[in-house]
Order: C-alpha cells, then structure tokens, then sequence
C-alpha cells in the first residue's frame, strides 16, 4: 500500500522513531474539505501562504480578511477573498499559479486547518485553491490571543525594507517573540505553512543571519521537516500583532539531531538553524490587532 506521506516524511518519522504512529493518522490527510472544516474555514480571519519565488525561494505570507473571506466552493476547492499587500513576494509567486500552502488559523480558540494544493489568482483579485490535503492540526504550542473588537485599524501606507541580514531592532524582535509561521516546499508534494510557538525567547537570533529554534514534540507527522530533509528552503514569518508590522525571511534550514546541543533547550527533540538569505520589513502590513491572552499549559516552562 503506498503511503500518504513522501519519502522525506518517512525518513524524519523513522529518525524521530514515530513510523508507526504517523501511519496510524493516514486517514487524516485527504483531498477533501470535511463539513467540520469547511463550517470553521467561514469563521475565520487570518490565514498563512506559503508560496514560492522564481529562484526556488520559500516565503511565509499573511492574508488578513473579515470572516468568510476563506469560502469553500466545493469539496476540493477554497475561494480566498483577500491579499497580501502589494510589496509581498506572494504576488509574483502566484503571477502565473503555483502551488500553495494554506494555514488558516483561529488564535482565540487553538484550532487550526492546513489546506495544501495550486493556486490561481483570478481576475477579480481573489485566489482559486484546488485542495490536494485539508487537515486539522492539535492546538499544541499555540498562543491565545483575541481579534479585539475595533479589529480594521485606520487604513496606512505599508512601509517596506529589504536586506540581506538582520537588524539589531529585528534580532531583539525576535528574540522576544512566542510565535511565529514557517513555509516549507516539495518539489512532488508542493508548499505547506505551519505554526510555531514558546515561551518569549525559544528563538535564538545567533548573529544577523542566523537563527536557531527548537522543535518540540508534535504530531509526528513531521510534513515540515520532511519536506525540510528534501528541500531545506523555507520561509519565516514574524507578526507583531500589537502594531500590525511584519518581518518576512527566507533562506535554507538544516535539521540538528545532535543529543548535546539539543538538551540545552528544555522539552526541544531536535534543533532548527535557519540561514537568512533575505529579509523583508513591512510596517502597517496588516490591519488587524490582536490582544494576548495566556500562554497554554503545553509550553509552560
């Protein structure tokens, strides 16, 4: 019987010892849109793209809407009503369609749906997604924040900065963030956005080009970091979602297994080093505010 998940998949399951438990949870990766997911999709107002450049590069996107601006069509197809704003990579990776991976996710509750097919950008402006896997994730390392009730802030001109390293403003950004999204890419399997949580401070900005994080235990389906141990492009994505800026990387991964550096970060199974290649700023890119809620059992120190 050929199994649901490619053969980077397979490899980090049979490294993290999980073979078995990941083929138990097969039948939870299908093409079709469940009625469950399609009722939570209508609700929602944040989503996360992964796309990819011309180059071969990944990159993390947010797309921000009223509720109902993910509409699925049928069982194998979403509507995206909303964009990025003009200056993200999404729009030029998307010109001529491509493949895409969609996380829609509701902060307030901890659920989450990752959607993963090829998108077209239809002429009315919004995004045509036919669905090759829809699946909910656990709400494990997510954060509790709440859309606040004045959520659109008064429109403003996103302000963009590109370059090829970090700043120390951006480094400190990081350092202090408990949340962030990853972008993956296989060149069979197609793009695939995830979360990532922790305590403020599970990131380690090393120097102005490269980053080191945990990976805690998971679903052990391990769609990222197979696609990782094949393609190691990916993208990064950073939101403040007190001022609505962002920060975009993109660049190459490499997965540590090794025991000794691993055990320096509590609960973490393996290490993540990410080589920044590009970075882009964009003050006021989305218009949404969130307010923090708490920080769930599961990454309490």
């Amino acid at each position: 019987m050929t199994s649901v998940f490619h053969a980077g998949e397979q490899a980090v399951q049979a490294m993290a010892g999980v073979r078995a438990e990941a083929d138990r949870l097969e039948h939870m990766l299908g093409p079709v849109i469940k009625p469950a997911a399609q009722e939570f999709l209508q609700n929602q107002s944040l989503a996360i793209a992964s796309t990819v450049d011309s180059a071969g590069n990944v990159w993390a996107s947010p797309i921000i809407g009223e509720p109902g601006f993910v509409k699925p069509l049928s069982e194998q197809s979403v509507q995206v009503n909303a964009l990025p704003v003009v200056s993200d990579p999404f729009h030029e990776n998307l010109r001529t369609g491509g493949a895409i991976g969609l996380l829609v996710i509701d902060l307030a509750t901890r659920r989450r749906v990752r959607i993963n097919g090829d998108a077209t950008i239809q002429s009315d402006g919004s995004i045509h997604i036919h669905t090759k896997q829809v699946y909910f994730n656990c709400p494990k390392y997510i954060q509790i924040r709440r859309l606040k009730t004045s959520n659109v802030v008064e429109s403003k001109q996103p302000e963009i900065s590109r370059a090829s390293s970090l700043t120390i403003q951006q480094q400190q950004w990081i350092a202090q963030a408990d949340t962030f999204f990853i972008a993956s890419f296989h060149p069979e399997s197609g793009a695939d956005a995830s979360h990532r949580g922790g305590n403020p401070g599970f990131v380690h900005a090393l120097d102005s080009n490269k980053l080191l994080f945990p990976d805690y235990s998971g679903n052990n389906m391990f769609n990222t970091l197979g696609n990782l141990s094949v393609n190691p492009q990916a993208g990064l994505l950073f939101i403040n979602f007190e001022t609505g800026s962002t920060l975009q990387l993109t660049g190459k991964t490499q997965i540590i297994w090794d025991a000794e550096r691993i055990i320096q970060f509590i609960g973490a199974e393996r290490l993540i080093e990410f080589e920044i290649s590009q970075a882009i700023s964009i003050d006021n890119a989305i218009p949404f505010r969130w307010s923090f809620g708490n920080i769930p059992p599961t990454i309490q120190p």
